[in-house]
């Protein structure tokens, strides 16, 4: 089976867990399907293994080096960091079953229309210095400016249909842009020959339906997130009208957690025969993680991921208020980065936590390990997570976790402390407990780590194959 997958992102290149879900799926199903070609917007200049040769959007090829020609303008070469663990020796188990190619595009994962622009603005402002594009640059705004009608949006139903030509350039505005990702994907399913298509979350959808259209072939979505998981009640009918459309075209529907399964059908309004929950997995541990001691006396609790609504982090900071009025020597670290990050240094200003609570901006792999391991206990507050890879990173780490009750992680990590994300002061408590009751701490990582021996990407590799065969055999069966 030759599967066409379309994914926001990649090692070493990511951003959030999306990336590392994708690795650590596409990796365990390369062994149980004869080839997955993994299709990704890219930064241009930046590439996911190996290197990348970006030219003209007239095609592409793929080798097993994974040597990339991808949609986009000029020529240029770029290679994994020297400090990246994700290396083209990464891949060579999987060689021959896996392909990576990548679209030249300014789309990154968790963007808003507001990051869109600025990126584009930074992509114009660097061909403007170049030679290359001398005397090229107003044309091509204007065409753009021409193509897409960011004023008046067309209906999502014809999203697909009426996308912009690929002319090397980028779209004006993030639909426009998910909408030309979208036709270059099109182009990419039909010179290729395919059993499947699989896509992962919304800013792929459009990709996924319009290889649909243009191949025939039979469409699985992969849904990571919603919208309501990100922006709550305030959503932006846009991507949620995306996201039905791509949901109502996808032969079968993937689910991270029962919670987003639920969701999908009470928002979406999409049958729950239409949907399979398979959990998302973990990679395993890199070998002779060192264990770093703390430079200071006491405890540290730690948060890690976005700061932003979704991950709640206003609640881990009232906690940590409320923990340090009782326990002497703790301290806090909130890793990440996000649009609320100034929000919350100032809160804790206003909190007098000056001394106690530290902000460390984004954490690459290397320091997330060296985080876990002086780390005394893990909290996540999400206000809605689909599922949440970081608790499980923590346990593989023997640290202690506490989630909230909204997040999908809790389905499978059964050990954990558990709260709902609004309720501080049970937050706090619990804390506070494994802080003082070594015992406590003992049996949630004992139990947990008896979990985690059932949370691995081999088992939802296989539950997502035998997706695949069931939706092949159905799809048949109709046309």
């Amino acid at each position: 089976m030759k599967v066409l997958m379309f994914g926001w992102e990649f090692p070493p290149h990511i951003t959030g867990g999306l990336g590392t879900a994708c690795y650590g799926l596409s990796q365990s199903l390369s062994h149980l399907v004869t080839k997955i070609t993994f299709v990704l917007p890219k930064i241009k200049g930046t590439v996911s293994a190996g290197t990348v040769e970006i030219l003209g959007a007239s095609g592409y090829t793929a080798s097993a080096s994974r040597s990339v020609k991808a949609a986009g303008v000029g020529a240029t070469e770029a290679t994994a960091p020297p400090d990246s663990a994700f290396t083209a020796a990464t891949f060579a188990d999987a060689e021959r079953h896996f392909e990576l190619l990548a679209i030249d595009s300014p789309l990154k994962p968790y963007d808003s229309d507001k990051d869109y622009t600025a990126a584009l603005r930074r992509a114009y402002a660097r061909r403007k210095d170049a030679a290359t594009f001398a005397g090229r640059d107003v044309a091509t705004e204007a065409a753009i400016d021409k193509a897409v009608d960011t004023t008046q949006p067309a209906a999502v139903q014809t999203a697909v249909a009426d996308l912009i030509e690929i002319s090397g350039d980028y779209g004006k505005d993030l639909l426009a842009e998910i909408r030309r990702y979208a036709h270059v994907a099109g182009q990419i399913a039909i010179q290729g020959h395919y059993d499947l298509i699989h896509a992962h979350d919304w800013m792929t959808f459009l990709a996924g339906v319009e290889a649909k259209r243009r191949t025939g072939l039979p469409l699985v979505l992969h849904v990571h997130a919603l919208e309501f998981d990100r922006s709550g009640e305030h959503i932006d009918q846009r991507i949620y009208d995306i996201e039905r459309y791509g949901m109502e075209h996808a032969d079968h529907i993937i689910a991270v957690s029962s919670r987003t399964k639920d969701m999908i059908i009470a928002r979406y309004d999409i049958p729950a025969a239409k949907i399979t929950v398979v959990h998302n997995g973990v990679m395993d541990k890199p070998k002779n993680t060192p264990r770093h001691e703390k430079k200071f006396p006491g405890k540290l609790v730690c948060f890690l991921g976005r700061i932003t609504m979704q991950k709640g982090p206003e609640y881990f900071l009232e906690a940590a208020y409320l923990v340090s009025r009782k326990v002497p020597n703790v301290h806090f670290v909130m890793g990440g980065s996000g649009d609320m990050l100034p929000r919350m240094t100032y809160r804790m200003a206003e909190l007098r936590l000056l001394d106690r609570f530290h902000f460390t901006g984004f954490l690459n792999e290397e320091k997330r390990h060296r985080l876990f391991s002086m780390a005394d206990v893990f909290v996540m507050t999400s206000i809605s997570e689909p599922f949440g890879i970081t608790p499980v990173e923590a346990i593989q780490h023997d640290v202690p976790v506490i989630v909230t009750k909204q997040c999908g992680v809790a389905e499978v990590l059964r050990s954990a402390i558990k709260a709902d994300f609004w309720d501080v002061r049970k937050i706090a408590d619990a804390i506070i407990k494994v802080l003082t009751e070594d015992s406590l701490a003992r049996q949630i990582v004992e139990g947990a780590r008896q979990e985690l021996t059932e949370i691995t990407w081999e088992r939802s590799a296989a539950q997502v194959h035998q997706v695949y065969s069931e939706t092949r055999a159905a799809y048949a069966a109709m046309h």
